[in-house]
């Protein structure tokens, strides 16, 4: 039904480069990723050819040196091509959000020698990461995570499970969190877990209600065994790692909501301005024009807000309060964006054959990963009003 066409985001880029990385974004977008996107999250198929393609291009690296296979693009632009691949497809924006956390530890913490053994097969050489800090007992209380690791000679031997992992029993390579030391955060550390290691093993994902073509499982360590070589940081650091991820990890989901907004707002404007009713287009009627103009300022702020922390954070200024504040206004605008696309589009929008209801589902999950949103509450709280009193 949809007789008016979305249009591009008018971006601001930095440079002419970045312009450059937007079109082929959009070329690889409009050529390999929309045209199945809803078939695929149907069926419930993870797009594996695609993250290899991404990689080939390039895209998997962006924010990281380029002496390691990196892109060397400033989080403004990196960000800004999540959006855009979030727009086509969640599972694809938020995979590729997902391998950059998994990424950070070793590109941030690792040292020279352990950055130039594995850091270029992560970034450029057709890998996928994944990022295991929650666990089946301690998701928003991530410090009081079970999952062991036990110095045993120059290795070490991690048991437990992991919980809530995307790319679980797919990837090539964990980033994992595991209590090395005595109890509370400072007893955390870090490794590098290769995708086959000997003893780990994946559950059957998760049944989810959205992002059915992304797979989310447990994983379970069951005395696999990681040279101390392959430790990120020192012994103790690992929560400090974590939630220095974790920062730059929910700008990406602020910038995946944001695509995920905008490919709702478009949705409803091909629709409203296409469907007719009492002799005119229902955008007509002053009720749906404002939700329009409701949603679209939304998006805006949304985008605006996630840039500015991502400026910060490129000028190597404290951004830990704005990513937190992106993260929360960026998926709780997708959520209404997404449920106001729904109320536009009426009955065929509570069907699968129009992707709002997909959005819709898709925006929800959003507001879950990486931090709740009461979460990042607290986390704004803190910065405004110092710790809570004990």
């Amino acid at each position: 039904m949809p007789d008016r066409a979305p249009q591009p985001v008018d971006r601001t880029l930095p440079t002419e480069e970045a312009r450059d990385l937007i079109a082929l974004v959009r070329e690889i977008v409009q050529r390999e990723i929309a045209p199945r996107a809803a078939e695929e999250e149907e069926a419930g198929r993870f797009p594996r050819e695609l993250f290899s393609l991404l990689s080939e291009s390039g895209l998997l690296g962006l924010p990281y040196d380029t002496e390691y296979g990196g892109g060397d693009q400033p989080y403004e632009v990196y960000l800004q091509v999540l959006e855009e691949l979030a727009a086509a497809r969640l599972t694809v924006g938020l995979g590729v959000s997902v391998h950059s956390l998994a990424c950070h530890a070793l590109a941030t913490y690792g040292t020279k020698e352990q950055r130039g053994e594995y850091l270029a097969a992560m970034l450029g050489g057709g890998l996928l990461g994944a990022y295991c800090l929650s666990e089946p007992s301690s998701g928003s209380d991530a410090a009081s995570l079970r999952t062991k690791a036990e110095r045993d000679g120059d290795d070490w031997v991690i048991t437990g499970t992991k919980a809530w992992i995307t790319h679980g029993g797919v990837a090539d390579f964990y980033t994992v969190l595991a209590r090395s030391g005595g109890e509370g955060a400072r007893g955390i550390s870090a490794f590098l877990v290769p995708g086959d290691a000997e003893g780990l093993s994946a559950a059957a994902p998760e049944k989810k209600m959205g992002m059915k073509g992304s797979p989310t499982a447990q994983l379970h360590f069951d005395g696999v065994r990681v040279p101390d070589a392959r430790r990120i940081g020192d012994e103790g650091q690992g929560f400090a790692i974590a939630l220095s991820a974790l920062d730059s990890g929910r700008l990406g989901i602020a910038a995946c909501a944001i695509g995920v907004a905008q490919a709702a707002l478009d949705e409803s404007l091909g629709y409203a301005t296409g469907r007719r009713q009492f002799g005119r287009p229902i955008a007509d009627f002053q009720g749906l024009r404002f939700m329009l103009a409701d949603m679209a300022t939304k998006v805006e702020a949304g985008r605006a807000l996630y840039l500015a922390a991502a400026r910060l954070r490129d000028r190597g200024l404290p951004f830990s309060k704005e990513a937190a504040m992106a993260k929360l206004f960026c998926t709780d605008t997708a959520m209404q964006v997404a449920t106001d696309a729904v109320q536009i589009l009426g009955g065929y929008g509570y069907t699968a054959d129009f992707p709002v209801e997909r959005l819709m589902r898709e925006a929800k999950v959003l507001q879950i990963v990486e931090g709740t949103n009461q979460i990042q509450r607290m986390v704004i709280a803190r910065h405004l009003a110092g710790p809570e009193s004990r």
